[in-house]
């Protein structure tokens, strides 16, 4: 007996980034694609808690209880009173702390699989409780499509998408730390009036006409003048895609993956070919979005 659960990454076509709370928190407007880019998490009955990983960026993952992974099967197994006696296989092709929510993606996948296997039956809204214990980022993971987040990110509003998207991920080497962005996003804004974080009107109307141009010109990511402080290296992977003719380049969340939106599926072939061929980057992906949520298979 086993269980696979599919689950993709996500890009913020919007990151608005609030000042900092009294428990060190930012408030967000982030509007959540899910793209075409999949982990695959495997449950299996064991007589512990292990996990294993394998794809491109395995030697990278946490083989240990901070594994968001690990962290979701021993929460929902405390919240049934039953042992989380299982090995999670995580079978790994979204960049490990590339700003593309693959850890946050794993802990739904593996909610989701554990449920499955242990035949618990958890209500959806008790799973996106569990899933906003463990991190900003994964309810999200979960639900899939496009969302609004707020609070953290953990609070979700469905944003309606008219149509296909077509994006390039340049994955840089190594990753960024989120905590160590948001502390460089708090250093940049120190002294200064930091806005609410509002969902951009224009950006949503982009998202519900599937107007790739119009979303293009509406991209935006509070964190990425942060990233490009900590790496500056990704200016040059963004000037590559942009002028191999992508609509729009961005840092995607935290980084240091970059995200370029293109007009349609040979364009984004073209300008990942370029990037590749550029030396900005240590490979580069095309996807499209949205895609769906957690999903048994």
């Amino acid at each position: 007996m086993s269980v696979t659960v599919r689950v993709p990454a996500k890009v913020n076509v919007q990151l608005a980034v609030g000042a900092a709370r009294p428990d060190g928190f930012h408030d967000l407007a982030s509007v959540f694609l899910a793209v075409g880019l999949y982990d695959e998490v495997t449950v299996t009955p064991a007589d512990r808690l292990r996990i294993t990983c394998s794809g491109p960026d395995a030697a990278q993952v946490p083989l240990d209880a901070s594994n968001l992974a690990a962290r979701a099967a021993s929460a929902l197994a405390a919240r049934h009173g039953i042992a989380p006696s299982v090995h999670l296989h995580i079978d790994k092709d979204i960049p490990v702390a590339g700003g593309m929510a693959g850890g946050s993606a794993d802990g739904a996948a593996a909610l989701l699989a554990c449920d499955a296997l242990w035949g618990t039956g958890t209500p959806r809204d008790e799973l996106l409780a569990l899933c906003a214990q463990l991190g900003s980022d994964v309810p999200f993971s979960l639900v899939g499509g496009a969302a609004l987040g707020t609070g953290r990110g953990e609070r979700l509003t469905p944003v309606e998408v008219g149509g296909t998207f077509h994006w390039v991920f340049a994955v840089a080497d190594g990753g960024l730390s989120t905590p160590a962005v948001y502390r460089e996003f708090d250093r940049l804004t120190e002294g200064t009036r930091v806005p609410e974080p509002v969902a951009s009107d224009a950006l949503l109307d982009a998202l519900r006409t599937g107007d790739a141009k119009a979303l293009a010109a509406s991209l935006g990511n509070d964190l990425q003048a942060a990233a490009l402080s900590l790496r500056p290296s990704l200016a040059a992977t963004l000037a590559a895609g942009t002028e191999a003719g992508a609509l729009a380049a961005l840092v995607s969340g935290s980084g240091p993956t970059t995200a370029f939106l293109t007009e349609d599926a040979a364009t984004a072939d073209r300008v990942a070919a370029a990037l590749t061929a550029s030396g900005t980057c240590r490979t580069a992906r095309t996807a499209t979005s949205p895609a769906r949520g957690a999903t048994v298979v």
